[in-house]
């Protein structure tokens, strides 16, 4: 199992890194993204040290870790400005909260997040036809959920990844140890959802090569002399 869409109580998780990465790997998950909630209030503080983390981690432990960051209810106007910001300080993936819901996310932000071209658009509830094509045409991935309420809108999200070819990846969204689920519930999250078992194994397909490209940009920035300090600014290898 890969996960991309974690959080630590530098947000609003329940746990810390080193306990949330350790819980996964012993859940059997292999890649392990950690992206806590930001926006201009954190975002400074926030990718800097959970990059640091990242790499402490994956230096000594099987299962890797990459770092990430979610950029929640930020209007839509300033997100390319904190997609940009995020990778100067060394985020390697950047995603965006999506207008799910359950939550009052601005109108307008799925199709900014996917304009700034974010890895990957986190439970983007009701999404348009022409947000979805967008996606296709960029090469964002739409989230599949097997969190609580965000995942009812699933079945929406996989027929409009039908309608114009855009890529699924599925994640968790896990806040506390229980959010990890097993592949055999995530399989079931998807069959509830609609979607074949074909179209299952592209999605853990997809999700395996967006993890296998992270790792290799956050390696790059490993070598970099630059980035090898906790602040990681204004490096993009």
């Amino acid at each position: 199992m890969i996960d991309l869409h974690t959080h630590t109580f530098f947000s609003d998780g329940e746990l810390g890194m080193a306990e949330l990465v350790r819980r996964a790997e012993v859940a059997g998950y292999c890649v392990i993204g950690v992206s806590d909630h930001a926006d201009s209030a954190n975002l400074d503080f926030l990718v800097p040290h959970v990059c640091l983390a990242a790499r402490e981690l994956s230096a000594v432990l099987p299962i890797k870790v990459l770092a990430g960051v979610e950029l929640t209810h930020v209007p839509p106007a300033l997100i390319a400005t904190l997609v940009a910001r995020a990778r100067g300080l060394g985020a390697t993936y950047v995603a965006v909260h999506g207008e799910t819901i359950v939550e009052p996310t601005a109108a307008g932000t799925n199709r900014a997040a996917i304009e700034a071209g974010v890895e990957f658009l986190a439970h983007p509830g009701l999404i348009t036809e022409a947000d979805a094509a967008r996606a296709a045409e960029r090469g964002v991935y739409l989230e599949i959920t097997t969190r609580r309420s965000h995942a009812y809108a699933n079945g929406h999200v996989l027929h409009m990844a039908r309608l114009t070819g855009a890529g699924l990846i599925l994640n968790n969204d896990a806040h506390a140890p229980g959010d990890l689920v097993a592949r055999a519930m995530a399989e079931k999250i998807a069959a509830g959802a609609g979607m074949t078992p074909a179209e299952l194994a592209a999605c853990f397909e997809n999700s395996r090569r967006l993890a296998a490209l992270l790792h290799e940009r956050a390696t790059a920035r490993a070598q970099c002399t630059q980035c090898a300090a906790p602040s990681g600014r204004d490096c993009n290898p």
